[in-house]
């Protein structure tokens, strides 16, 4: 089996497990998130906080991105870019910002150039990830939007951080050249 084949049955594996956890399993794996979030987020003094809507049993973001407007941290989400293939932009995300679903499904804030943040005015980029190792590789769904953003992020000066749920973690992943390991990845 090639690498390639491995992991898209660790994708399967794991998305179907993670499928399976019950609405209370998710809840606890949320609320320890965003404990963990909300105290790298003051420890790094965070201002620009890039998050995303949860999907496919994502760890839910809603407890973070609320507890972030209470306490005046700027939200951005991902918006797929109009023009670069499998490039995101980051826009500014309000309680009443239009929101529209691309074409995974996905609901983003409606496209309008003057709320999107250049990723080097990010300070943390909370990034899903379908699984994890120990060393802090990611494998995403396959589209590699967010292996693009990663590249080179030390010199865009945001932390990539992972979050996931403990089932998502496997020991090894098969990786490629153009995989990005995160900074750090939060589990619940």
């Amino acid at each position: 089996m090639n690498t390639q084949q491995q992991r898209q049955q660790i994708r399967r594996q794991i998305r179907k497990i993670r499928a399976n956890l019950t609405a209370l399993q998710q809840q606890q794996a949320e609320q320890a998130v965003t404990g963990q979030a909300l105290d790298l987020i003051e420890h790094h003094q965070a201002i620009n906080i890039a998050l995303y809507l949860s999907f496919d049993g994502e760890i839910s973001t809603q407890s973070l991105i609320k507890a972030l407007w209470k306490k005046n941290n700027k939200v951005f989400l991902p918006v797929l870019h109009p023009f670069a293939k499998n490039h995101l932009l980051f826009l500014q995300y309000l309680p009443d910002t239009p929101m529209v679903q691309n074409h995974f499904g996905i609901w983003e804030p409606k496209l309008n150039v003057q709320n999107v943040l250049p990723l080097n005015e990010l300070d943390i980029l909370f990034t899903p990830l379908v699984a994890f190792d120990k060393q802090g590789n990611r494998l995403g769904m396959g589209g590699g939007f967010y292996d693009r953003t990663l590249q080179n992020w030390q010199q865009k000066s945001f932390l990539p951080i992972g979050l996931a749920h403990a089932c998502q973690q496997i020991d090894t992943l098969p990786i490629e050249h153009w995989d990005v390991p995160l900074f750090d990845i939060l589990v619940g």
